[in-house]
């Protein structure tokens, strides 16, 4: 069971309530940094009765229930009396918040890299929101256009760079952590978030894949699991995957789906590498279940 520090709690609401009136929707969280609320359909036997964004009406949603309404961020914390912190949600209005995240626990120079890459594309980081980490790393906060999705990804802009987009989230200054409390950089609490260079807006959301037309063997329900595999959000993704292709192998267009899985998959946030491990691993499970006769 969690152990409650009131305390922190008490502060991580203030903070939240905070950053509420400056517009940015936020959702407790645990001192791992995860949503501080578990699904409320992580015991549905069928996993397609999980596809729940939050209008089901009940907490429990991730990102999805980030709010600004005070009413409501008074009630996700009293439903989460461990809660030490909170996230803020990405990509949504007013703010249309874009954060890069500059780690510096994968051993790279991460604000070396960002240097390199505003030189190459001709951009500047304007002065904006810098939340200082714990471990030493640097989210900064800027604003995107209300018409551009932003993808979360790690490490595709750089090594060690890391952004949260749409469907992502940031840990707020003055979170409490298990490694250490969140803060802004001094000078930079009052500033709103910048608009983000256009040419840094241009790496950050890299043109379409090429699609992969899904053969007609596959059929409605080849369709209905790539839906199933997009409606995914953090902490689902791997595990709605790899039912998926589970679902494809057993119905035979395993092979045939894989390309728009693997497609799916990566809107969502994982990498190709990633997809296709997990993938793989559906294929040889449902090949040991043929051969014991499972």
């Amino acid at each position: 069971m969690a152990t409650i520090d009131r305390k922190a709690t008490t502060l991580a609401l203030a903070h939240a309530l905070s950053a509420a009136e400056r517009g940015l929707a936020v959702i407790p969280l645990s001192r791992a940094k995860l949503p501080a609320l578990r699904s409320p359909h992580r015991d549905d036997p069928d996993p397609t009765a999980s596809v729940c964004h939050g209008e089901c009406g009940r907490f429990g949603h991730g990102v999805y229930d980030a709010t600004t309404d005070p009413r409501r961020i008074r009630a996700l914390f009293a439903a989460a009396p461990w809660a030490t912190g909170y996230g803020i949600a990405c990509g949504l209005h007013p703010h249309h918040l874009i954060g890069i995240d500059l780690d510096t626990k994968s051993g790279t120079d991460s604000s070396a890299a960002l240097r390199e890459l505003a030189l190459r594309h001709l951009f500047t980081i304007p002065e904006t929101v810098v939340v200082l980490t714990p471990s030493g790393g640097r989210h900064l906060w800027l604003s995107g256009p209300p018409d551009v999705v932003v993808p979360n990804s790690a490490s595709r802009l750089a090594p060690g760079i890391d952004v949260r987009g749409a469907g992502g989230y940031l840990v707020g200054p003055g979170s409490r952590t298990e490694h250490g409390t969140y803060g802004t950089a001094p000078g930079t609490a009052h500033l709103a978030p910048a608009p983000c260079p256009p040419a840094l807006l241009r790496l950050l959301t890299p043109p379409p894949r090429t699609r992969h037309p899904t053969p007609s063997s596959t059929g409605r329900h080849g369709q209905g699991l790539v839906q199933f595999v997009l409606a995914a959000h953090q902490g689902q993704r791997n595990t709605r995957l790899f039912w998926a292709a589970c679902r494809a192998y057993e119905n035979g267009i395993g092979p045939d789906l894989t390309p728009a899985l693997v497609d799916a998959a990566i809107r969502t946030g994982l990498t190709e590498r990633e997809a296709r491990s997990t993938i793989a691993s559906a294929a040889r499970m449902t090949g040991q279940r043929r051969a014991t006769g499972a």
